[in-house]
């Protein structure tokens, strides 16, 4: 079954074949390295790449989407459920765009609209949760104009570019995200 949801500017539809080699160029961006994850911002390989879509197939665990631009159908990054506990009714979330023409331009919050009014009405999860870096500016702000609250900190929990940064937990209730939408 393929699923479509649909935003404003993007859709979110599952991964293809044909998206592997593109998603292995996104997940080498230098800002895509930097900001998505805490380990070293090392290069990734493109059999790895196919690893992840390979294993994504055979998941149950996780729910992946691929970002496409309403406009052209352009693929342009990805976002998902990356765990989920049904028991307390909790999921994290992740983003990214990797395509740069797209960024600052309104289709990561669009995409993540689309991905929570996905998990609040779709699914019976009653709190998300994702964490981002005080370094990437543009990401909080995405989620605060989202409904996310900031919950805390973890401060100077990743060294990049040669300084300390604070990790910041940020979390969405489904109480408020009925209020706010």
């Amino acid at each position: 079954m393929i699923i479509l949801l649909k935003g404003k500017l993007v859709r979110l539809r599952e991964y293809r074949q044909s998206d592997v080699e593109l998603a292995y160029k996104y997940m080498n961006d230098p800002e895509v390295l930097l900001n998505l994850g805490n380990g070293i911002p090392y290069p990734m390989i493109l059999e790895k790449e196919q690893e992840w879509f390979d294993s994504q197939i055979k998941s149950k665990d996780t729910y992946s989407f691929a970002i496409e631009s309403l406009e052209d159908g352009i693929y342009i990054g990805g976002c998902g459920i990356n765990w989920y506990d049904w028991k307390n009714g909790t999921a994290e979330i992740g983003i990214f765009i990797g395509n740069q023409q797209f960024r600052e331009k309104g289709y990561g919050t669009d995409a993540m609209k689309v991905l929570i009014d996905f998990i609040f009405n779709q699914t019976n999860i009653n709190r998300i949760q994702l964490s981002t870096y005080s370094f990437n500016e543009r990401a909080y702000k995405t989620y605060l104009k989202c409904g996310f609250k900031e919950e805390g900190r973890l401060r100077q929990r990743i060294f990049r570019n040669g300084k300390y940064h604070d990790e910041i937990l940020m979390g969405l209730l489904r109480e408020e995200y009925n209020k706010f939408f």
